[in-house]
């Protein structure tokens, strides 16, 4: 999984029918655990565009996607966010949602 930029964000919605956009800041502590999750997701679907990003260095993003905390999961659909995940229960879980 690549760091992204907001650009590589989207280009990925606009080229990939699915993508996945991983979001979090590196002092917390859920977002460790997260990480090892969206790892394990990157490894069991490697087709699936994922991209990751410190919401520290991406502001606007947070302010246009109304990011309401971290971690934060976007999965868009043909160019639309259609999932916005903040509670990363499981690995399975977050398998089922992605599609």
């Amino acid at each position: 999984m690549e760091n992204w930029t907001i650009e590589q964000w989207e280009k990925s919605k606009k080229e990939s029918s699915k993508s996945v956009f991983y979001l979090y800041t590196p002092m917390c502590g859920t977002c460790m655990v997260a990480s090892i999750m969206v790892e394990v997701i990157s490894a069991m679907k490697p087709d699936l565009p994922i991209g990751k990003a410190d919401l520290n260095f991406i502001e606007d993003l947070a302010i246009d996607y109304e990011i309401e905390s971290v971690p934060c999961l976007l999965i868009q659909e043909n160019g639309k966010v259609t999932h916005k995940i903040y509670a990363f229960q499981s690995v399975p879980y977050l398998l089922e949602q992605i599609g």
